[in-house]
């Protein structure tokens, strides 16, 4: 499970057994959990426990560092 980034309190992460799957990445926060589809755009694939205004804020997040997220499942699955 390869860490990406830690930002106000949010885990970004993959799970290292989902490189068949279009890139992505899980975010966690306080036992709330979701999955977001990092191409063509930032899009929300599951969320399970967080508010809106964090939905909102993660979002947010994952543009600010998309290249970030896309580079790092690259490098990891060679894809």
């Amino acid at each position: 499970m390869p860490t990406i980034l830690v930002i106000e309190g949010f885990v970004f992460f993959f799970y290292s057994s989902e490189g068949n799957e279009p890139p992505h990445i899980h975010v966690e926060k306080a036992g709330a959990k979701a999955k977001w589809w990092l191409i063509p755009e930032p899009r929300v694939a599951l969320a399970v426990g967080f508010k809106k205004g964090e939905l909102r804020r993660m979002k947010e997040l994952i543009h600010e560092h998309k290249d970030t997220f896309i580079a790092s499942w690259s490098k990891y699955f060679g894809s």
